[in-house]
């Protein structure tokens, strides 16, 4: 089976998970998108509205955020992969719980051996703490390439924050000039 074949044999498991009570209240689960070939994949923190009701990564007001932020380095969208950690949206968009992340853990561990690209780009804290460590501290490594599990990191803020921030929407246009494919 290609790889391609995998990744949607794998979102249609993800679509009929209920290895946590998220999709209760979920209308859509969100896998995420785009080729299986991609040599960049972009892993968020959860769906937000937007997301929730089309089933697609990123397209609310983050998600035009990230465009921009792509557009401006001259990356693809389509010729990326974009999910998140979570794949139910948490209830009031909260942040999601531990044990969410823990259930969720095997659907994007999946994705990034399926795709196995290149680069992996963290959007946030609780994108940097669930793929990278816990332990470990998002300012400490945020704007950094990191090796883990013999695969290239680049940690960098969410662009939910750079919409609330202006500093932080500064330091992300400064991080994604790091980001590039060959």
């Amino acid at each position: 089976m290609e790889e391609r074949e995998k990744l949607e044999k794998l979102h249609k498991e993800i679509k009929k998970c209920k290895k946590c009570p998220l999709w209760r209240e979920a209308r859509n689960p969100v896998p995420g998108e785009g080729p299986a070939s991609a040599k960049l994949i972009f892993i968020g923190e959860s769906p937000g509205r937007e997301e929730d009701l089309t089933g697609r990564p990123f397209i609310g007001r983050a998600g035009k955020l990230l465009d921009e932020l792509l557009k401006k380095n001259r990356i693809n969208r389509k010729k990326v992969f974009i999910t998140s950690v979570i794949k139910h949206r948490p209830p009031k968009n909260r942040q999601p719980k531990k044990s969410e992340l823990k259930a969720c853990r095997n659907w994007w561990g999946q994705q990034i051996e399926i795709i196995n690209p290149q680069l992996i780009v963290l959007l946030g804290k609780v994108a940097f703490d669930t793929v990278i460590d816990e332990g470990k501290i998002f300012n400490k490594y945020r704007g950094k390439f990191l090796i883990k599990n013999r695969r290239q990191h680049f940690t960098t803020y969410h662009p939910a924050a750079g919409l609330r921030f202006p500093k932080i929407k500064k330091t992300l246009e400064k991080d994604f000039h790091y980001i590039s494919i060959s």
